[in-house]
């Protein structure tokens, strides 16, 4: 596997900045929630650094649950905007209050039609937490209620974000030198 100092092109969002930042939104949620249920709901796999480091900063009682989406594959660098459930939630949301946590958005499309099988589900309330915003790549609506970042259209990993499944694990976020990066050899994760 090739050591991700050879394609980091630079880091974006240092892990100093990021644990900062999910510190206040936590502290946030925490403020908004109080004396409320609350139902944090994680799209894996990238969001789940988010979700644990933000969940130890949400004071106010809360569970979790988790759903898979996909809408890249291995070596697919942009959403193709059809989004597929692979896993769906265990917990019924009828009357909770949930929120939703995403590591990054880009097109809209994938955060969308999440959003709108969750609300079909009648939650008593469902925001949004984005760790990553792509504003400019944009193409429909989604509602962002706590945020953590812009970013520029750049493609990034690191902090559960991958290349190709690998490289979650890096504490910071970076963006990638795609001329320099060497797509694994198989075997690797698949998700079509």
């Amino acid at each position: 596997m090739q050591p991700y100092q050879e394609f980091l092109d630079e880091i974006i969002i240092p892990e100093d900045v990021l644990k900062s930042k999910v510190k206040e939104l936590g502290e946030q949620i925490s403020r908004d929630y109080e004396g409320q249920d609350l139902l944090l709901v994680c799209i894996l796999r990238g969001g789940i650094y988010f979700l644990i480091d933000l969940s130890r900063h949400i004071t106010v009682p809360h569970n979790i649950d988790f759903m898979a989406v996909t809408s890249y594959g291995v070596g697919v660098r942009e959403s193709r905007g059809r989004a597929r459930i692979t896993l769906d939630l265990t917990t019924d949301i009828s009357s909770r209050n949930v929120l939703l946590v995403e590591d990054i958005v880009d097109s809209g499309h994938t955060l969308a039609a999440v959003i709108e099988l969750l609300r079909s589900r009648r939650p008593n309330s469902l925001k949004t937490c984005l760790l990553l915003d792509k504003t400019s790549r944009r193409e429909v609506y989604v509602p962002v209620d706590y945020l953590g970042f812009q970013i520029p259209d750049k493609f990034v990993f690191g902090y559960g974000l991958d290349m190709d499944e690998y490289y979650r694990n890096l504490p910071f976020i970076g963006s990638v030198n795609i001329e320099k990066y060497v797509p694994p050899e198989p075997p690797y994760i698949y998700n079509a």
